[in-house]
């Protein structure tokens, strides 16, 4: 068995950020499983005026659990239609409840729903979420289809969605059930199950009300749309600094993703030899991957510079497979080594997800091991001596024990949360007076004042009598025993550097949901594309449930 990337090759911020969507991503697991157990959808209700006003519900029943989408659909004046989390009003609020509503879960649902934050939900609700429409497409959609025609292809292409979310809340957020009391039902246990399917089902809607806002504008003119041009529609989603802290302050959890997608890649690595029909099927999706970058567009410039680069990496991987016999022995283990010194970290981490597409069978079975199981992590073991405890720190944050933390560049950022929203925020300690209010979202910097401060005990000393002295340095010696445990729990970067960039904690997330088509707005924000290319409910089957996610390519 191939070892897997050491936590110090793989867990920086700049490789976190060039993180692909791959078999175990959260969106696959659930169309597959979905596929799999034959799962049944309905659309219950569609009390949606001409105007586009009203309400829906889609209803998706497994083996012994049903879950609905209760949609609200409003007429959204256009000055107040915003992607920033401090927006009040959206063109349509959702919310996935557990079961089947009754028509007075309904109108309880449409009195709090469309008022996210500012309405009440209770623990029949998994998850709250809204959306706004694309402005550039949807009155196109409309307008085309209700003369007869389709809207034009190449203005699918360069925006992928009619409406994006701006936030899909789950896990008690806004008085949502709490993840454990879905957690062990088998289709709720890989993470973020419940939010990927109200994705799934929003996106459904959205095909149904452009379809029906088209008919209502022309009439027996209208046409719906075909299934080729609403395939290749997803759902956006816009996401901010408001996720950026996730990975921080979930170290197991993020640990068991990574730790999930490196056992995999060494798994495939250590094959032995590649039978012809698995380098077929890799040779096929790497194909359709290349197809999915023609259509990966971005108009920032640090993405700019990522695509180039991957175009030219990609450009460099055919150059070689040209020249390399795949039934060599371990040849997808000599291919990620060729890659490491030949392809940016946007390259080796495509061709990373890429190797896995052949080999369902020896890694899917990982998707199990990705929920955090493991509520006892976060207690300090005060027995621990103080040496180890040092030692463990040295292992996890060597590399920041020489950083010199005074420097403005090297401490510049401070996360702290907004009073307006309640959502995490990142400013400049030097410029804004935000140091009084700094969240603990700087690990390293952490560590190195704790390990200094540690330096000045004895090696046998317990350390539950160091933190009785030096209590701000719990978080730290939590942190450090649990990377003793779990080793991809930590980031090894800066999380408060002046140029750390927090896109890459976002596209790190997104990357393990299933997200394609990376498009930061800022250093800050990023927009992407959910479920482009995957079949629509009715059309889900074991065939079609896994690799919608590369484009399929034409002769």
């Amino acid at each position: 068995m191939a070892n897997r990337r050491p936590a110090e090759t793989v867990m920086h911020l700049s490789r976190l950020g060039s993180l692909h969507q791959c078999r175990l991503s959260f969106m696959r697991q659930l169309t597959r499983r979905m596929a799999r157990e034959h799962w049944t959808f309905s659309r219950g209700v569609f009390d949606i005026n001409d105007a586009g006003v009203g309400h829906a519900v889609y209803t998706a029943q497994g083996p012994d659990h049903a879950y609905s989408l209760v949609a609200f659909s409003h007429d959204l004046p256009p000055e107040m239609r915003s992607d920033r989390v401090i927006a009040t009003a959206w063109d349509a609020t959702f919310t996935l409840f557990d079961g089947v509503p009754t028509e007075d879960d309904i109108a309880r649902l449409e009195k709090n729903i469309p008022l996210q934050e500012a309405g009440r939900v209770t623990q029949s609700e998994l998850s709250v979420s809204r959306a706004n429409r694309s402005v550039r497409l949807w009155d196109h959609f409309v307008e085309r289809l209700s003369q007869g025609h389709q809207p034009d292809i190449e203005k699918v292409e360069a925006v992928g969605y009619l409406m994006r979310t701006t936030a899909v809340y789950g896990s008690g957020k806004l008085g949502a059930a709490d993840r454990e009391i879905i957690a062990n039902r088998p289709e709720m246990h890989a993470p973020f199950q419940a939010e990927m399917l109200s994705v799934f089902l929003t996106r459904w809607f959205v095909r149904d009300l452009v379809n029906h806002m088209a008919k209502a504008r022309g009439g027996e003119k209208a046409v719906p749309l075909t299934s080729d041009i609403a395939g290749r529609l997803g759902i956006g989603n816009s996401t901010g600094l408001g996720m950026a802290p996730y990975i921080i302050n979930h170290p197991v959890l993020f640990n068991n993703w990574m730790a999930a997608r490196e056992e995999a890649i060494a798994r495939v690595r250590s094959v032995a030899k590649a039978d012809d029909d698995k380098i077929a099927e890799f040779k096929s999706v790497l194909a359709r991957s290349l197809k999915s970058i023609e259509r990966w567009t971005s108009e920032h410039p640090i993405q700019i510079d990522k695509l180039a680069a991957l175009s030219q990496d990609m450009d460099h991987l055919q150059s070689h497979l040209s020249n390399t016999d795949l039934s060599d022995p371990t040849p997808w283990g000599s291919l990620m080594v060729w890659a490491a010194g030949a392809l940016s970290e946007e390259g080796q981490e495509l061709l990373a997800s890429l190797i896995l597409e052949p080999y369902g069978e020896l890694v899917d079975d990982l998707g199990a091991t990705m929920a955090d199981e493991t509520p006892d992590a976060f207690i300090i073991d005060g027995t621990m001596p103080v040496g180890n405890v040092r030692a463990l720190i040295e292992d996890t944050f060597g590399w920041a024990l020489s950083l010199d933390w005074s420097e403005e560049q090297n401490c510049a950022g401070a996360w702290y949360v907004s009073e307006e929203k309640l959502e995490p925020r990142l400013g400049n300690r030097f410029e804004e007076p935000i140091a009084d209010f700094e969240q603990p979202l700087a690990p390293a910097r952490d560590a190195a004042a704790a390990h200094h401060d540690l330096s000045q005990w004895a090696s046998e000393a317990e350390v539950s009598t160091f933190l009785a002295k030096h209590p701000e340095h719990r978080h730290t010696i939590r942190r450090a025993q649990i990377s003793n445990r779990v080793p991809y729990s930590e980031i090894r970067s800066n999380t408060i550097a002046a140029d750390m960039l927090p896109i890459d904690m976002l596209r790190a997330k997104l990357s393990f949901f299933g997200a394609t088509h990376f498009d930061p707005r800022s250093d800050r924000w990023v927009r992407i594309c959910m479920y482009s290319g995957a079949p629509y409910p009715s059309e889900l089957t074991s065939a079609n449930a896994d690799m919608w996610v590369y484009p399929e390519v034409t002769a």
